[in-house]
């Protein structure tokens, strides 16, 4: 397995540690919100009727530790191009994907007629969330938290490019090269006097 694919897998590993407690805190306050925090209360429970808000709110949540996770552990030998350290970046990446769990609990309530914990959370927390992830993934890897290129790096690939009969890396194309000389006097050698404009 290359350096590349290692260094993925290690990302993704630890970008799927930071998600997974992010989630269980998502998941608790959800639920709680939703559903109640004590067995039976689910009419008396905060937002019953409003599930949508109480899964926004939830994730709002677990979003500020999914931040602090993904930044300072998971995307840390990626520094952020933006002036705020991704954080704008990160929120709006999160409301965008936060719109297919939300979809999938929409279609559960609104479409099915589903209202018990177990099709919320099937729908928010296993199909929305596997879907969430995997963009939210992509989308920081690839935008928010980009790996910065090394000096060496490049100079390695010139190396590469430039040696002949590697298999798969093109030589560089010949440059045609000419020698510009000033103009010389022929009988001295020395350089020709300018003529006035």
């Amino acid at each position: 397995m290359g350096e590349r694919w290692r260094r993925v897998i290690a990302e993704a590993g630890r970008f799927l540690a930071v998600g997974g407690v992010a989630t269980i805190v998502a998941f608790v306050l959800f639920n709680g919100l939703a559903h109640g925090f004590r067995p039976g209360q689910g009419e008396e429970a905060l937002l019953a009727d409003r599930p949508i808000l109480a899964y926004v709110i939830a994730n709002s949540i677990g979003m500020i530790v999914s931040y602090h996770g993904a930044r300072y552990w998971a995307f840390r030998d990626r520094p952020t191009d933006h002036a705020d350290g991704g954080r704008t970046a990160f929120v709006v990446v999160n409301i965008v994907t936060m719109g297919l769990p939300i979809l999938c609990l929409w279609i559960s309530r609104n479409v099915l007629g589903l209202d018990d914990p177990v099709s919320d959370n099937i729908a928010a927390n296993v199909v929305g969330l596997a879907l969430g992830v995997a963009s939210r993934f992509w989308i920081f890897r690839t935008f928010v938290f980009r790996r910065p290129i090394h000096l060496a790096e490049l100079y390695a690939v010139e190396e590469l490019a430039e040696s002949p009969g590697i298999p798969g890396v093109h030589e560089p194309a010949a440059r045609e090269t000419r020698e510009v000389t000033a103009p010389t006097d022929p009988s001295t050698g020395d350089p020709a006097p300018r003529s006035a404009p």
